[in-house]
This record gives structure tokens, sequence and C-alpha cells, in this order.
């Protein structure tokens, strides 16, 4: 995975704006995938993993491919959880934000719910979820695939993909387009410093967009 330089102004709004200008015009995942907390963000290379309902499991290992996946995360990659946005359980909590944390994930999305709200927000870790729900996904649900292409929030991402995500909402970056939009996100960025200094000096925004050609 090559390392992208983001600009520190770039946001999700951004990005999308800038998938816009390719013609790639539904990558962002249904808006109610949140974040915990409003100032939670998120930037990295996807690494897929997906649920199903079921009622079997393994009694001496329930959790097997869930912790096989979680050891396999490298630094700077997001877990991106699909549920088929089934409400049985929750997906992820305390334990699996430290495991994914300590090894250097930037973060987890899901489109199913959360648990552990408190203990997550003590470990410092990045999650995107819908809702809260105390149920364990053992007897409820099981990992049918990791690190494949996978839908989540309605967006189709496959490994290497890169997202990024904040109180905006989630986005999907194809590894194709990886360099292209954010070359054009980085200089949106840098674009709008411009427009908001000069609306702050007093410029109508007419004025502004005459001047930049960007709102």
């Amino acid at each position: 995975m090559s390392e992208i330089t983001l600009h520190p102004g770039v946001r999700a709004a951004m990005v999308s704006d800038s998938l816009d200008l390719l013609g790639i015009r539904s990558n962002v995942m249904n808006f109610e995938i949140k974040p915990l907390d409003r100032n939670m963000k998120i930037a990295g290379y996807a690494a897929t993993i997906e649920f199903a309902p079921a009622e079997e499991f393994d009694p001496r290992d329930p959790y097997g491919p869930a912790i096989d996946f979680l050891d396999t995360l490298q630094a700077g990659e997001v877990a991106i959880v699909a549920t088929g946005q089934v409400h049985k359980s929750a997906f992820w909590g305390e334990l699996f934000s430290t495991a994914a944390k300590r090894r250097g994930a930037s973060g987890v999305i899901c489109d199913g719910p959360l648990r552990d709200v408190i203990q997550i927000f003590e470990t410092g870790f990045n999650a995107f979820g819908i809702g809260t729900l105390p149920y364990d996904y053992k007897g409820r649900m099981k990992v049918t695939n990791t690190r494949t292409t996978v839908t989540c929030g309605g967006v189709s991402v496959s490994p290497g993909d890169f997202v990024i995500a904040d109180i905006d909402g989630v986005v999907v970056v194809p590894q194709f387009a990886i360099n292209e939009v954010f070359a054009a996100a980085n200089a949106r960025a840098q674009g709008e410093n411009h427009v908001l200094a000069d609306l702050q000096a007093g410029s109508t925004v007419r004025e502004a967009w005459n001047k930049h050609h960007l709102l």
C-alpha cells in the first residue's frame, strides 16, 4: 500500500466532490452510519470482513474467523464490517477495538450496531456504526468472508480501496482512482482556504465564485 499525503483540511465532503469529478457519484455509505463521537475521523485502506445470520457456532472457537481477521490488520488499515445492515447483534466492541488499535489500524466502519461504547471511547479508537446493541454476535451471526469485496452501507468496498470518514459520512475511493482523487481533494482543500479568507474579508459569494470557481 502506498502512503497517501493528505492536506490537513481534507474532509469527507471534499473527497466526495473529487469523486464526482471522475463520474463516481455513488460511493458514500448510508447516512445512518455515524461516528460514536462527532470528532472521530478515519482515513486508511480497507480491510473487509463480512457477516451473515447464523445460529450455529463452534463452541470451542466461536470467534475464530474474527480473531484471525483481527490478527491480520496492518498499520493504516480500516476494518470494514459488512453486516447486510442486519441488527440482530453488535459486531464490534471494546476488545476488538483494543486489538485493532494495538496493530495500528485507523478505525472501524460497521453498517450494523456497536457495543461497549464507553470502553471504546477509553481506548481512543475511532468507530463508526449504526446505533448500539448489547447482544453478542455468537449464535446470531457468523463471519462468512474476510478480505474480499463486500457491500457495506450500500457501497461496494474492496481490500485496498481508501476510506475517509468524519461526521459528514463515509466515502470510499476505489483503488484505481486513489491518486487522482486525492490530488483533486488536496487542491480543493487549499482552494477552499482562499475562498474562506475572501468571504471572511467581506467578499460576496458571487465575487468569491467568480474569482475561484469553487464553493
